[in-house]
């Protein structure tokens, strides 16, 4: 995939997955303007309209994932909702089969770190079906050899979808409306945060990371703005 000519400079080199979406957009601005990163990775379904000197986009099936660049760190942003894939097994595709193919796939390059972006509420054992996923996929990475796993368990996220050519989702939007009269009381891990925040947080945690760490909401509220 990479241009063997090409010797990348000193630095780490990292992959993301899920660069078209909120956090994934900022994932690649972040690690694009990290001087200790060499090259990033985007791995989209459709070009990216980003460019960028250290940033390689490669136009991938993740179904059928051809051998990644030799890399240090993977990013897992995949993600979608059971409205938009249009069932529960579409859904699955994409929030667990395609970011695990995309993890063992990193590690085959030589990746040791990942981050991954899950959700507020992610469990293995819970009765949503949304969670129930998101929790088997966190379980499914920690079982990989990766010598550290970030996990963000983002509650709602804030950012303009539009802008990246997506339709707004519902329950952003009520939940924006309905914290705009009760953020006084809502505690900090179940508010709203900035997609920015939760990319800023990974970007910083995954490279000094050891074993399995998560950061949920309040963990990474300001994160932008402070790093």
């Amino acid at each position: 995939m990479a241009d063997a000519s090409a010797a990348p400079a000193a630095g780490r080199v990292a992959a993301v997955a899920g660069a078209s979406g909120l956090v994934g957009r900022c994932l690649i601005e972040r690690l694009c303007a990290d001087p200790a990163v060499a090259e990033v990775h985007a791995l989209v379904r459709r070009p990216l309209p980003l460019a960028h000197p250290r940033l390689r986009c490669h136009v991938v099936d993740v179904a059928a994932l051809p051998a990644l660049p030799p890399l240090d760190e993977v990013y897992l942003a995949l993600g979608t909702t059971i409205k938009t894939a249009g069932s529960q097994a579409a859904f699955r595709a994409v929030d667990f089969d395609a970011n695990l193919a995309v993890a063992q796939a990193a590690l085959a390059a030589g990746a040791r770190r990942a981050g991954l972006v899950s959700a507020l509420g992610a469990s293995a054992r819970s009765s949503v079906f949304y969670s129930r996923v998101k929790g088997e996929l966190e379980d499914a990475l920690a079982a990989l050899p990766f010598e550290a796993l970030v996990i963000a368990r983002p509650s709602m996220l804030r950012g303009d979808r539009h802008a990246l050519g997506q339709p707004a989702r519902r329950g952003e939007l009520l939940w924006a409306r309905l914290e705009a009269v009760l953020r006084p009381i809502v505690p900090r891990r179940l508010r709203a945060i900035a997609a920015a925040d939760v990319a800023a947080a990974l970007a910083r945690a995954v490279p000094a990371a050891r074993g399995r760490e998560v950061l949920d909401s309040s963990a990474m509220q300001g994160a932008a703005a402070s790093s």
